[in-house]
């Protein structure tokens, strides 16, 4: 696999790169088709008169988001984000700057919505949204994973990944949609996950997982499905249910629920956390995703809802599910809603519910990578900065060796993994590889200075790509595992303590 892909060198610090422009314009994702874009009520195909349309729905979208308008007008190009992006580190590519891929739009913006650029488009860099302008908004605005790095260094809070969502949402608005995503979005209204497993399947596959549960811990530990009246509804991504090394941190969810005598489900009509309506930046299709959670958690009658360890579910949960389904007053006030995984352990570990033998990590030498959706759009505990302690936090319980990476790599200004942002796609492989070369660079440092052999995650995105690319960069696939995998290793069973 390393030789199908240029990898790019690591170097002892992350560098600004020479530029090279153009140098990713080749590298457009494969266009969704007509079974996927029809069902998202998106065209089926590029629309005759695309250009008027276009441009029809970037005045709509102006109106109803203030922010994009905004965003529109106030960058004076200053340079800030200009190397905040893992993807301008990695490629060189101009376009991949933040700055240059927002004016891709902000360029047609004028065009149109401004007096200057109808009169005199020349002198205020105005174009038209044309064939060419269409295909740079296709190649680079699927080379944004949303990840926000860049608005924690902007002078004035520009958020590029809105601009970016904006972006696919026009396009998808006119039959020029984005395989991946649109597919992804597609199973889940179809068969309620992104990987479109069926129910059988599902049930099958968690009682296998007990099975094994039973066989190495001597405990009969149940990942419930449907059970209706359990005290938490559990939404995991759906990577959880059938890959390595998610399905250990699925195990360590598991284990907790039982050592602390909660009773839960997962529901097979609402088993997945993610939610793909973000990236294409569709606001109807982030509604109509998580509407099967609420309806489901008023169905199967829970008091609250737990969400696993996915970067994007947990800030669409966080930010926006009140507004899209709320409000959820017929659940347990006495919990956040949403309440994520790690918020739930740490709390149970708090009220002394859950003990641990860290030397059971011992192997590990643990350091953290804060996923990009939870570091920076979102937060955990009712303290501020609760996303970046609460994690650590269980990772301290649970073993005697922790080392963080660089402090500018981490918190909000983490490195994005290069996978994200409906990114996670074999035909931008190239992309992803030059994009996690930042990330790399950082946890190499820390493998060398402090022998480092564990990369806690809380993403099931991030997992997905370090599982992949890591190996190109010389290191093993087993360095990549999730904060849960950690507590399930540690995890004391026995008779629990009725602490709920």
């Amino acid at each position: 696999m390393a030789d199908a892909h240029e990898v790019p060198e690591i170097h002892d610090d992350i560098e600004t790169p020479a530029l090279q422009p153009g140098s990713m314009g080749h590298l457009a994702p494969y266009p969704a088709v007509e079974k996927h874009m029809v069902p998202l009520n998106f065209p089926a195909a590029r629309v005759p008169d695309w250009e008027k349309r276009g441009v029809e729905k970037l005045g709509e979208m102006l109106k109803k988001y203030r922010s994009l308008q905004v965003y529109m007008d106030i960058c004076v190009k200053c340079g800030a984000c200009a190397d905040k992006c893992h993807y301008f580190l990695g490629t060189g590519d101009p376009n991949n700057m933040p700055v240059k891929r927002a004016e891709l739009m902000r360029s047609v913006y004028r065009r149109y919505f401004t007096p200057a650029g109808r009169m005199f488009p020349g002198l205020v860099n105005a174009k038209d949204f044309d064939e060419e302008m269409l295909k740079q908004w296709f190649t680079y605005y699927h080379q944004c994973s949303q990840c926000r790095r860049c608005s924690v260094f902007c002078p004035y809070g520009i958020d590029t990944a809105e601009i970016t969502m904006a972006a696919r949402e026009i396009m998808d608005a006119i039959g020029v949609g984005h395989k991946y995503t649109t597919e992804i979005v597609a199973k889940v209204h179809d068969i309620g996950n992104n990987l479109g497993i069926p129910k059988p399947a599902l049930s099958g596959t968690l009682q296998f997982l007990e099975d094994d549960m039973l066989e190495n811990t001597g405990h009969e530990i149940k990942l419930p499905l449907d059970q209706e009246g359990a005290e938490v509804l559990l939404v995991a991504p759906s990577a959880d249910f059938f890959s390595e090394p998610h399905i250990q941190s699925l195990m360590g969810y598991a284990k907790v629920f039982h050592q602390a005598g909660i009773s839960y489900t997962i529901s097979s009509y609402a088993s997945e956390a993610a939610n793909f309506g973000m990236f294409i930046g569709s606001y109807e299709q982030k509604k109509k995703i998580s509407k099967r959670i609420a309806e489901q958690a008023r169905a199967l009658k829970v008091k609250r809802i737990v969400v696993g360890e996915c970067g994007h579910a947990w800030r669409v949960a966080y930010s926006f599910w009140n507004t899209l389904n709320g409000p959820f007053d017929f659940l347990d006030n006495r919990y956040p809603v949403p309440q994520h995984i790690c918020e739930f352990t740490h709390d149970l570990i708090g009220r002394g519910a859950l003990t641990f033998d860290k030397e059971a990590n011992d192997a590990y030498v643990v350091t953290m990578h804060d996923s990009c959706n939870v570091a920076r759009a979102s937060r955990m505990g009712p303290n501020p900065g609760g996303q970046f302690t609460i994690p650590r936090d269980l990772i301290r319980a649970t073993c005697n060796h922790f080392v963080d990476m660089d402090e500018d790599t981490i918190f909000e200004k983490t490195l994005c993994c290069g996978g994200g942002g409906g990114l996670l796609t074999d035909e931008l492989m190239d992309l992803r590889v030059k994009g996690t070369m930042p990330r790399v660079t950082a946890l190499k440092k820390v493998m060398a200075e402090h022998k480092v052999n564990f990369l806690a995650l809380i993403c099931a995105i991030c997992k997905a790509q370090f599982n992949k690319m890591l190996p190109m960069y010389g290191i093993p696939m087993d360095t990549v595992g999730g904060v849960h995998q950690l507590v399930s290793n540690a995890i004391l069973l026995g008779k629990n303590k009725g602490i709920v």
